[in-house]
């Protein structure tokens, strides 16, 4: 990975810890030897169920981003998305739209830290589990939240996505 990246990495697991720390929440950041740039690698180092991984996925819609917080254990079905939310086409935006609307890259996007905030999506899904474990800025960070806390600190809306 070049310096650049290294650093600018760096800087997003700090501003995911901050936006945390602003809300009243631990710091559960934990950073890994290995990446865990999907949701498979993520369960597997942490030993927890795939379900438990709430992948950060960054879409784009009337050309803002939204973000849906989605069980590692299935695919959103964005047709089903917007529909429900009564949206025109949701579309899975490009590496650089995720980057310039979180400050992170795809693999590592948090829920939280992100320059404004954006809108977001919680899958129901996700309820079922005592302890979620989301990316937290890098390739190589985690944090850990419950249900609840993830749906407070990040202002989304509960919808079931699949």
């Amino acid at each position: 990975m070049p310096h650049e990246a290294a650093a600018g990495d760096r800087d997003a697991v700090a501003r995911v810890r901050a936006a945390l720390a602003a809300a009243g929440l631990p710091d559960t950041v934990r950073t890994f030897d290995d990446e865990v740039p999907t949701a498979a690698a993520a369960a597997g180092v942490l030993g927890c169920e795939l379900g438990a991984i709430a992948n950060s996925l960054v879409f784009e819609l009337d050309g803002g981003p939204l973000l849906i917080l989605a069980s590692g254990a299935g695919r959103v079905d964005t047709r089903l998305v917007a529909e429900r939310i009564g949206s025109g086409r949701i579309r899975r935006a490009s590496p650089d739209f995720v980057l310039a609307h979180t400050g992170q890259r795809v693999g590592g996007v948090a829920p939280v830290g992100h320059p404004e905030p954006l809108r977001t999506l919680l899958d129901t899904h996700l309820a079922a589990y005592p302890t979620l474990w989301a990316g937290a800025g890098d390739h190589r960070s985690m944090l850990s939240i419950s249900y609840e806390d993830l749906a407070r600190v990040t202002g989304a809306q509960a919808l079931e996505v699949r």
